[in-house]
């Protein structure tokens, strides 16, 4: 079977057709880590990770990287509020946001850079740009000049002229254009910085994805996820600053085939945001709700429409994912966890709506009339669908799990936070962030501290 995308950048629902298919590389714009993470990024989140396990389904390696961005001027006040190192901040939230999205049945990315790793390969970005002229100094700082690059606005459908700043920061007087966006910026002795050609500074907020999809996946690399919210500016300024450093202008598809956008979470079909003080947090309603009602949640509504939140659909899901939990434990179905999936009839028609643009809602229609042919067939038949439906909930993420999830070998734990170690002191990042992705595949979490790495299972 085939699969099709909805492709926001040519606005039409196209074929995958991947650049390599021994590597499919995706690349999400993770959180920043400062406070908790809400259902906006959840959705995001369980959406890319349920694209990730369809493109599974045909394809043997995915390679799939999504960031954290650990420094930001959001978490430099944030830090100055609470009176502690930045550090230690994103540190903790940065723990919180994967044991939240682990609750909510969200596989660890492949690899999980962490901006601050990456700050040299941001100050090559940058010089790049600067000797190809389309980056200049203005009051200390260094802007993207967004006149540069021809395609600004393909992929927001905005006229030039039309746009708005939508950066985060201020449109200010010492910018050519309004659109222009900051690529690095000073620091004061109070904020942290790093030595560059251009002082002691830090870097923007968009540099920072370009840069790690870069390092880690190379150009062009095949899907771009992200929430709808992050078209303007973020992965404009994404696209221009990426395709500007070549010779001349390189066309949007030069730094990405496709772009995966996921639509807004509303609640009372209001968009939740801090301002209005309709944010849910995850970490809230995982007190209340097993984490695959919240996911089942995310994933009722189409990825590309926008999901209206309500505790009373929760409760409806929470029935539902009974109702099943009560006719796999009836038929003593529990068995088709540990068996591998098997490619029926019943299971290629689940398939087939997610190999159409991830179509959630007629997935789960399937899954409701196959459940209901089960009662009436013969044994044979009876056990074909039911595994079916085990595994087809097992790609949804949404089905109840029997067996232990592991079992680890404290020596080989000890092993590679050792190797882990040797390789920071090395300052090989890229090699760092590999072994702690191993890690939390195990299930390992570690915390750099003054006294050395400590580590804990995390369920």
């Amino acid at each position: 079977m085939k699969i099709y995308l909805f492709d926001t950048l040519s606005k039409k629902k196209k074929e995958f057709i991947p650049l390599d298919e021994q590597n499919i590389r995706i690349y999400a714009c993770g959180p920043t880590v400062y406070s908790f993470a809400h259902l906006g990024n959840a959705r995001m989140a369980v959406v890319t990770d349920l694209l990730v396990k369809v493109l599974k389904q045909k394809y043997k390696k995915v390679t799939f990287v999504s960031n954290i961005t650990d420094i930001d001027d959001k978490i430099i006040e944030a830090a100055q509020k609470q009176n502690i190192k930045i550090g230690e901040l994103t540190n903790k939230y940065h723990l919180i946001y994967n044991q939240d999205m682990e609750s909510l049945g969200v596989s660890l990315p492949t690899f999980q850079p962490k901006a601050t790793d990456y700050i040299s390969d941001m100050i090559e970005f940058i010089k790049a740009l600067e000797s190809n002229k389309c980056a200049y100094e203005s009051n200390g700082n260094i802007l993207f000049d967004t006149h540069s690059y021809k395609y600004y606005g393909a992929l927001s459908k905005r006229v030039m002229d039309d746009q708005k700043s939508g950066t985060r920061i201020k449109t200010v007087n010492y910018k050519k254009n309004d659109n222009d966006f900051i690529l690095w910026k000073p620091s004061s002795k109070d904020e942290p910085g790093w030595d560059s050609p251009w002082g002691i500074g830090r870097p923007g907020w968009h540099i920072e994805c370009s840069a790690m999809s870069k390092k880690c996946l190379g150009l062009p690399f095949d899907i771009h996820c992200g929430g709808v919210d992050l078209t303007f500016p973020h992965h404009e300024n994404e696209i221009a600053q990426s395709c500007s450093l070549g010779i001349g202008n390189l066309k949007p598809e030069s730094f990405c085939n496709y772009w995966f956008h996921n639509g807004f979470v509303t609640f009372d079909n209001i968009k939740m945001s801090k301002s209005l003080g309709n944010i849910k947090l995850v970490r809230d309603l995982l007190n209340q709700y097993e984490g695959r009602v919240l996911r089942l949640c995310l994933l009722s509504a189409h990825y590309k429409q926008p999901l209206d939140f309500s505790e009373k659909s929760l409760v409806q899901f929470k029935n539902y994912l009974q109702k099943l939990d009560n006719f796999f434990n009836a038929n003593n179905l529990k068995e088709y966890e540990k068996e591998k999936i098997v490619k029926n009839d019943y299971f290629e028609e689940f398939l087939s709506c997610l190999f159409d643009d991830i179509n959630t809602p007629k997935a789960l229609g399937i899954l409701n009339e196959q459940i209901s042919k089960v009662r009436g067939s013969k044994i044979k038949e009876k056990k074909m669908i039911s595994q079916s439906i085990y595994h087809s909930l097992k790609i949804l993420g949404i089905e109840k799990r029997y067996l232990n999830k592991f079992e680890n070998d404290e020596n080989e734990i000890i092993k590679l936070i050792k190797e882990r170690e040797d390789a920071r002191k090395n300052k090989n990042f890229y090699i760092a962030d590999q072994l702690r992705d191993k890690l939390r595949k195990m299930h390992i979490e570690i915390e750099d501290t003054p006294d050395g790495t400590k580590w804990f299972k995390t369920n």
